[in-house]
């Protein structure tokens, strides 16, 4: 039977309250759901069993290019993002985002948690859609690099300074709790003005990996290593907080008029020595293991739980959540999300008929300076339902021949990724490389936007943060940054004193 005549109500054009929320660096096996035999989810579980899930799912293998393309509707190096760092994290100003596609239709919008688009002020997400802004900087809590990308200095999971709009609050508490209660709290605000989009993205399980000390304990003495304890525990954490923000949803009763999306950003890490769902390959790999997510869609009355196998991507969010709210994209719209779908179809009916499609992923993170045609094969990967074409390449960008050929799997038959059959089907090579190379030169012009761009001497997170408080940088501060960096540093410091 169809699913579709099972759905409670038409989700196209229904405007519900739109509840996202992203992990980071958690695995598609950190699940126990999923088969983990150590790990215990039981609220992950249950939105997985209250989910249309999307069992075939792919994002890109690091954190801001998952965020980019989820934002925007197309790869992430068609937005500049090549890197998670130097600059090369930031999102593309001219492009159009998701949160501003919904204010137009009538939400509220706002982000808790990791943005990792750019820190510096033309590129922060009250300008890019979000009314309400609570965030740390840089990809993680207390990271900070040479140029912009960079947290508020000193920062630690425990007790973090973040930045609540345009004000840096010194907050109390685990990191995940408070963007969780922030959250909460901005939703309760919110519920009965009309619809809302809260994107939630959570910087843990990123490392480094430190749980609250009563979650780690559950994992400890099993033999898994500190880091894994750690990592463990800090999923626990966010699975409790998933579990409160559902039994928050049933007591406003808003459970039916609200869409909530859980998803992880990239393949696995900490975790996936323990399990890693069959898979080769993880976190910054081009491999199955390296770019499958989660992708869970809940919404009581309208989505009838189910599992749905066809070909789908963070490429489709942008399509899917502007159709739920009802817009109708203008042309320069369409023509931006071009790569991807608009999943409608299978939220009706998550067996309708889905035309093959070719997804493409390249890790990025070439040398800075250096061309990136020069990295064109390097770890990337191209891949159809049911064919993966993977190239590890040469790893030194520079060298004069690539030291790796592309390797073909049956990802149907052979969802390990264990035996390489391309010599066997050298016709599907030649077709996969061809599409490769097609795509590559279309990326002309996008994929160099932020290659030579050049970062502030301090970082913008930091700087603000030293101008609200007074003081400044350390001599840990110091003794973490480049030589040239780090003498600018100094002689702030000294003012500041």
């Amino acid at each position: 039977m169809a699913l579709g005549s099972c759905l409670g109500a038409e989700p196209s054009g229904a405007k519900p309250n739109i509840i996202f929320i992203l992990t980071d660096d958690q695995g598609y096996g950190d699940i126990s759901a999923h088969g983990n035999p150590v790990l215990k989810t039981p609220n992950f579980d249950r939105i997985h069993s209250e989910s249309l899930r999307f069992t075939n799912w792919f994002n890109s293998p690091t954190c801001a290019p998952t965020r980019s393309a989820l934002l925007t509707g197309r790869h992430e190096f068609r937005n500049g993002i090549t890197h998670t760092i130097l600059e090369r994290e930031r999102l593309d100003p001219k492009v159009t985002t998701l949160p501003q596609v919904l204010k137009g239709a009538g939400y509220h919008t706002g982000i808790f948690g990791k943005w990792h688009l750019g820190d510096e002020e033309a590129y922060q997400p009250g300008r890019r859609g979000f009314d309400e802004v609570f965030i740390h900087g840089g990809g993680g809590i207390g990271q900070s690099y040479p140029g912009s990308c960079g947290d508020a200095p000193g920062n630690r999971y425990f007790d973090p300074a973040i930045l609540h709009n345009d004000t840096f609050e010194k907050t109390q508490g685990y990191c995940t709790d408070v963007f969780f209660n922030q959250a909460v709290k901005w939703m309760d605000s919110q519920r009965k003005a009309g619809p809302f989009f809260c994107w939630l993205a959570t910087n843990a399980p990123h490392g480094p990996y430190i749980a609250k000390p009563e979650d780690a304990a559950l994992y400890e003495g099993k033999g898994l290593g500190q880091d894994t304890e750690q990592f463990f525990g800090m999923i626990h954490n966010i699975d409790a907080n998933l579990g409160r923000l559902l039994d928050t949803l049933k007591q406003w009763d808003i459970e039916k008029n609200t869409l909530l999306v859980l998803m992880n950003d990239n393949g696995g890490t900490a975790g996936v020595k323990v399990f890693n769902a069959g898979m080769h390959g993880a976190k910054g790999s081009p491999w199955l293991g390296g770019t499958r997510a989660f992708s869970f869609w809940r919404w009581p009355g309208t989505l009838q739980p189910a599992e749905c196998k066809a070909l789908t991507a963070h490429i489709d969010a942008f399509r899917t959540f502007a159709s739920i709210a009802g817009v109708s994209l203008p042309d320069a719209l369409l023509e931006q999300s071009a790569e991807g779908r608009n999943l409608m179809p299978l939220l009706k009916d998550p067996a309708a008929a889905w035309e093959d499609r070719h997804l493409f992923t390249h890790v990025g993170r070439w040398p800075k300076g250096t061309n990136p045609d020069d990295s064109k094969l390097n770890n990337c990967a191209v891949r159809n339902e049911r064919y993966t074409l993977v190239r590890e390449g040469a790893r030194n960008p520079k060298a004069k021949k690539v030291d790796a050929s592309w390797q073909l799997f049956d990802v149907i038959n052979d969802p390990g990724q264990l035996t390489n059959i391309a010599d066997q089907q050298p016709g599907v090579v030649a077709k996969l490389s061809a599409v490769y190379d097609e795509w590559w030169t279309s990326l002309k012009g996008q994929v160099s936007l932020n290659e030579d761009a050049v970062g502030p001497k301090i970082n913008p997170f930091a700087e603000k943060y030293w101008k609200q408080f007074g003081g400044g940088p350390t001599e840990a501060d110091l003794k973490r940054m480049d030589p040239a960096k780090a003498k600018t540093f100094e002689a702030g410091r000294k003012t500041a004193k």
